[in-house]
């Protein structure tokens, strides 16, 4: 008999998203499924529309609760999940038709804990594909170094919903209530536990990128501070304890990176984001004494060492720099 795939659906205020995302799950080619929709405490018609899925597929379950957020709503999901395997799906995305099975089968093929595929990027007047069918078997070190560098070959990112986590890998594993960013622990505790993973590079999932209201489009400096930059040193702690210190310091360098692409956009984005930016540079040159010794290790390129220096030096500079290199390197470089 094959293993029973639990997926968490966290549901709130979803009613004209939910008919959509339930049709792609419903009629998934693997059919041994243990749907938890996870009602958040919904103040339109979405906790009726749970209620009658459960009425007509007795592999669906519902849990209602009061408001408590996105992790809150995963964790209870969790609290009741009983599948070998565990996915997400967010309520306003859907599915193709045969991704459980696809990945289920990529997993057992290849002696895998987890399986990563590809996600189809929606927005409202396109859609945007990649991918070439191709599943590659790798394993913890391998997909860490592609997770942490942002491999452009590869779509793996901290997002929960592109994945299918064998329960070894999340047992005990918590989202932390009333944070965004929230996959970044989730996703890393999990990958540093794995042996081996596999990657479909095809797109099985359907992301919605810019609904009106979603949590993406909401206070970008803010959350950035709040929970994104502690999720990262969070991160870079948990793989150097759980890895490797080299691995730790590779994780280091490209979180150094992040910054500073943080600052050049917290500049362009008006007063606000003048002082997030602002902020940005304490924070970089807080941690000085580990970046002069992180970026002078074998791992960072002279163009990255040269860049950092000037930032720490004079940022009004190094944006300054930024610009240029926008404005007049990488046209001529499309015209060539």
């Amino acid at each position: 008999m094959k293993d029973l795939i639990s997926i968490i659906v966290p549901v709130y205020n979803v009613e004209k998203y939910l008919e959509r995302c339930m049709n792609s799950i419903l009629t998934q080619t693997y059919t041994r499924l243990e749907i938890i929709l996870v009602d958040d405490g919904s103040t339109d018609g979405s906790a009726q529309q749970c209620d009658l899925y459960a009425e007509k597929d007795s592999r669906v379950k519902v849990v209602h609760k009061e408001n408590g957020g996105l992790s809150d709503a995963r964790n209870a999901g969790l609290a009741v999940a009983t599948g070998t395997y565990i996915g997400y799906v967010d309520s306003d995305d859907w599915i193709e038709p045969d991704m459980y099975e696809r990945m289920y089968q990529a997993c057992a093929e290849h002696q895998a804990q987890l399986a990563v595929c590809r996600y189809a990027q929606e927005y409202q007047d396109k859609t945007v594909y990649g991918g070439d069918g191709e599943v590659v078997p790798l394993s913890r070190d391998e997909l860490l170094r592609i997770y942490i560098s942002g491999h452009e070959d590869y779509v793996i990112y901290n997002s929960v919903w592109s994945k299918l986590f064998h329960r070894d890998l999340v047992e005990g594993v918590l989202f932390p209530k009333g944070r965004n960013s929230e996959d970044i622990m989730y996703t890393t505790r999990a990958f540093c536990k794995l042996d081996k993973a596999v990657y479909l590079d095809a797109c099985l999932y359907h992301y919605v990128l810019d609904r009106e209201g979603s949590i993406m489009n909401v206070g970008r400096g803010e959350r950035m501070f709040r929970d994104e930059i502690p999720f990262w040193r969070e991160h870079i702690a948990c793989i150097r304890e759980q890895v490797s210190e080299q691995m730790g310091d590779l994780a280091a360098y490209y979180f150094y990176r992040r910054l500073l692409f943080y600052y050049v956009d917290m500049r362009n984005a008006g007063d606000t984001g003048r002082s997030y930016a602002k902020r940005l540079v304490s924070e970089i040159r807080s941690d000085k004494t580990e970046i002069v010794r992180i970026y002078g290790s074998g791992m960072v390129s002279k163009g990255d060492r040269a860049r950092m220096k000037l930032f720490l030096f004079c940022p009004s500079a190094y944006a300054l720099l930024v610009r240029l290199y926008e404005r007049l390197v990488i046209p001529l470089r499309q015209v060539s």
